[in-house]
């Protein structure tokens, strides 16, 4: 193996093209680490908020972006005895996944499901880590509850209307094209609201409210949150595309008994993502291996191109995941 890899750089904060390819030292796995030759790579918007400077990596990780990927385990570090040398593997990272080799603790690695390529299980970790610890392990979602999820074409989106359905519960979703409206009806969604032209507030509150929001947008949907929630409701904030600071009037919080909470999945520690990977493993998995649910592709673009792939997820316009083929 040579010495240097491909990668893809922040090299100022800024637009989509202050990403460049660059030349960087293939990093060296430490105990209980494993390093993964990437096949694909997912791009996700929390790269796009760290390449505008907006989203500092966490002091240990790389500094390159990239949360997710796919790929071969060619090296591992001490104590890592769950993997062999030439898995297939796709895993959470730390940061660094725009590259031909990235370093993650073995432990946030996950086998790729039965039938599935790389390509696709490379759009895996990052969304379903963050969908099933907030929707399920942290909002305790139940069968025959009401859930809205807010911007449905996504890929937080495309994948919490698949696990909702697929648990049982009644899902309701905002999009903003009539086109994304129906690739959400499309994947369970029982009602699916273009929020140019509906009230989401009203159409919840017609059925008497959301047992569960999951919400990336913030800013004015807040408050409009708080109104679509049923007595007893719960509200898990994963981001905030509108800013996070809003008036809010704690009254109805407190008469009605709702739950405002949230979590962002980056600064977790090792062991809290390991547990997650435990859970996706025995609950979810058997559904992506049963071919029950699938992430959704949007577009691939070769590892030099990741600013245009950034530019398009930042147009809104993709439907599902965009991905990254570096090997």
């Amino acid at each position: 193996m040579t010495q240097n890899m491909h990668a893809i750089e922040i090299s100022a904060p800024g637009g989509p093209e202050v990403l460049k390819l660059s030349t960087q030292p293939i990093p060296e796995a430490g105990p209980g680490e494993v390093l993964i030759k990437i096949a694909y790579a997912g791009v996700n918007r929390p790269d796009a908020l760290q390449r505008a400077g907006n989203y500092a990596p966490p002091p240990t990780a790389s500094p390159l972006p990239g949360l997710e990927a796919s790929g071969t385990i060619v090296a591992m570090g001490a104590g890592v005895t769950e993997w062999a040398i030439g898995d297939q593997v796709c895993a959470l990272f730390p940061g660094g996944g725009y590259a031909e080799y990235a370093l993650t603790p073995a432990a946030h690695c996950l086998r790729v499901p039965t039938g599935m390529g790389l390509r696709e299980a490379a759009c895996l970790p990052e969304t379903f880590f963050t969908v099933y610890s907030n929707v399920f392990q942290r909002g305790a979602l139940q069968a025959g509850e009401k859930f809205l999820v807010h911007g449905g074409s996504s890929g937080i989106g495309t994948t919490a209307i698949q696990l909702a359905s697929a648990f049982g519960a009644r899902v309701f979703t905002t999009a903003g094209s009539e086109a994304k409206v129906a690739a959400c009806k499309a994947l369970g969604a029982e009602v699916a609201m273009n929020y140019r032209e509906q009230d989401f507030v009203e159409v919840l509150k017609a059925e008497g409210g959301a047992n569960l929001i999951l919400d990336m947008v913030g800013g004015s949907y807040l408050p409009r949150n708080i109104k679509a929630l049923a007595t007893e409701g719960r509200l898990v904030q994963i981001a905030f595309l509108q800013g996070p600071k809003v008036e809010l009037n704690f009254a109805q919080i407190m008469k009605r008994r709702l739950t405002v909470t949230g979590s962002t999945l980056r600064p977790q520690s090792d062991f809290a993502k390991a547990e997650i990977a435990k859970a996706l493993q025995a609950k979810v998995w058997p559904l992506l291996d049963a071919g029950r649910i699938a992430p959704v592709m949007d577009r691939e673009y070769a590892l030099a191109d990741a600013a245009a792939a950034h530019a398009r997820m930042e147009g809104g316009d993709h439907i599902g995941k965009i991905v990254l083929k570096v090997a």
